[in-house]
């Protein structure tokens, strides 16, 4: 499996010791440290030294900080295994977690998948971790689109490429070393989906399986991720140069971004989040409201990266 880290040395220690407890096939796990600052580098050699005693192969590569689409793309490279898993360096699988992906990636289906000249990625459920106070902000973000949207997967055995998150997943290695992760996303946004609709062509089928369980610790509130929307709507404009038949899905019209609002709605905006700050750790659900806000964070990032030649610069149209 392949965890890119950064900065997160906390999350990441209580990750690698999930690691530890994991039942299911053998496996190993590379972590790529992405230029981290905060005693990671030292932490994770030391771990590497033992990983052998303590049972797990710990395989550590560092790099300068290039972001995680090229820290996956080198964890890849360096993979000895027919699948590769990934996990982020704050999503700590639950018990059972790599034995739910094993099922899955040797079953039935899956068989089928690859015997018709297919190949299979398995995501698995992301939760919110047991030391976050949940709100019904979190809870509509993680069900509902916006983060995660499991609660709009239809079909568990056919789940549309835009959920291919690395947050937790697993993928023949062979196919994910032919359609790397593309570096030109200058955030962690859209990379792994994107490589995910370009694995479509080599007969990705994309399967959810709950029980493979992890939790996320990443302390989320309305504001960061405003913030977080903003840098999606950014990277979606690499993604549209790459594939302009996916301009409405990404927000598009017409090949462009549509025209900012003027005074009166950037004004109605402004009101809105501020009700939405105000009210968000309220025990009811304003999804309209919250959907209007973090709509409006994601176009601004759709274009200012538009205006910023986003992509451009990568192979992009």
């Amino acid at each position: 499996m392949v965890i890119p880290t950064f900065n997160r040395l906390p999350a990441l220690r209580e990750v690698i010791d999930a690691l530890h407890r994991q039942e299911g096939p053998r496996f190993e796990v590379i972590v790529v440290n992405d230029g981290s600052s905060d005693g990671t580098s030292a932490w994770l050699d030391a771990q590497a030294a033992v990983s052998d005693a303590g049972g797990t192969g710990l395989r550590v590569l560092h790099q300068p900080n290039r972001g995680p689409a090229v820290a996956r793309n080198r964890g890849v490279a360096a993979a000895r295994g027919r699948w590769v898993a990934f996990l982020g360096d704050d999503t700590v699988p639950a018990a059972g977690w790599l034995a739910a992906h094993a099922r899955a990636q040797e079953g039935e289906l899956a068989r089928e998948i690859r015997s018709a000249g297919g190949c299979v990625g398995v995501i698995g459920r992301t939760d919110w971790h047991p030391r976050m106070r949940r709100t019904p902000f979190l809870d509509y973000i993680n069900e509902h689109g916006l983060q995660f949207g499991f609660a709009l997967i239809e079909d568990q055995d056919n789940v549309p490429f835009n959920f291919f998150y690395t947050s937790n997943l697993s993928v023949d290695r062979e196919a994910m070393a032919a359609e790397p992760f593309d570096p030109a996303f200058p955030f962690a946004a859209w990379e792994d989906v994107e490589a995910g609709y370009r694995l479509t062509a080599h007969g990705l089928r994309l399967l959810y399986r709950p029980a493979a369980r992890v939790a996320h610790d990443h302390p989320t509130d309305l504001a960061r991720f405003a913030q977080r929307q903003y840098r999606s709507g950014y990277c979606a404009v690499v993604f549209f140069r790459r594939h302009e038949q996916l301009g409405p899905f990404l927000g598009m019209q017409n090949g462009q971004p549509p025209l900012a609002g003027g005074a009166v709605e950037r004004a109605l905006l402004w009101a809105q989040e501020r009700l939405a700050r105000a009210l968000q750790g309220m025990p009811f659900r304003l999804p309209r409201l919250w959907e209007k806000t973090m709509r409006h964070y994601y176009l601004e990032g759709l274009r200012n990266g538009w205006s910023d030649g986003a992509g451009l610069d990568q192979g992009g149209t």
